[in-house]
């Protein structure tokens, strides 16, 4: 890696990726929670992290009508792409074009249980310098899930205590091998500007598509991923099941 990377960013930007076209939920944003959208409660808590604006990037009109409503903003973006991670590119640079934002953090639209301080967590790691991105990621302590190919699995280079670890591969195995803890990743991510303008100009690399995990791509490119390992994974929705669970969470 080069090492003219600047320090922790100074003006970093949030931004809530959302589509209305989930396979398992249809119309998921909007999903009704204690009379709000599902949409609304993610924008909240990634603004009650205080870490910057926060603005959500969709492609359809019901969504960003939501969004503003509560008071948000949201930006519309082109629905054919890819990933989160090129929407957020598009809306980044709708919003801020002469590229004052040096940080984005990317909060899955998905989450609306999500901590405010899991969300600042994610910046961490960009303390460092040699840092292109950030995640996040949980000791694994449910032993369903170290065999579990759904939960993804982060193999962390991690000194003993320390919060941060370096990302060196990721994966739906069982890794790493021998004794020791397992950790579950988190797919929140903070990008430098200019990693995830690299990023997003990546071709898929082969592993990537073996394991179905858009993170290989950049690990692949070269650049540097460290996680902030946090005490519990927030609840990410994606059936009418983990629906309820939010639901019961939110209930006032």
């Amino acid at each position: 890696m080069t090492a003219h990377h600047p320090a922790r960013p100074q003006n970093p930007v949030v931004i809530v990726p959302a589509r209305m076209a989930s396979t398992r939920l249809p119309g998921k944003p909007l999903a009704d929670i204690g009379g709000v959208p599902m949409i609304v409660h993610v924008w909240r808590r990634a603004s009650e992290s205080a870490l910057g604006p926060v603005v959500v990037a969709c492609s359809e009109a019901e969504v960003a009508d939501a969004v503003e409503r509560a008071g948000g903003r949201a930006v519309m973006t082109d629905p054919a792409h890819p990933s989160g991670s090129d929407r957020i590119f598009e809306a980044l640079r709708r919003l801020d074009p002469e590229g004052r934002h040096d940080a984005v953090v990317n909060v899955q639209g998905d989450l609306p249980t999500i901590a405010p301080e899991t969300v600042r967590a994610a910046l961490d790691p960009l303390g460092d310098p040699g840092v292109d991105v950030a995640t996040l990621a949980v000791e694994i302590s449910d032993p369903a899930e170290r065999t579990d190919p759904n939960v993804v699995k982060a193999v962390l280079e991690r000194a003993p205590g320390a919060r941060i670890a370096r990302a060196l591969y990721f994966t739906r195995a069982t890794a790493p091998w021998g004794d020791g803890p397992l950790y579950h990743h988190v797919g929140l991510y903070a990008y430098r500007r200019a990693a995830l303008e690299r990023f997003v100009a990546l071709p898929p690399s082969e592993l990537e598509r073996r394991e179905r995990l858009e993170q290989l791509r950049a690990l692949a490119a070269g650049m540097r991923m460290d996680a902030a390992v946090v005490d519990a994974v927030p609840l990410g929705v994606d059936t009418p099941a983990d629906l309820d669970r939010a639901r019961a969470i939110l209930a006032p």
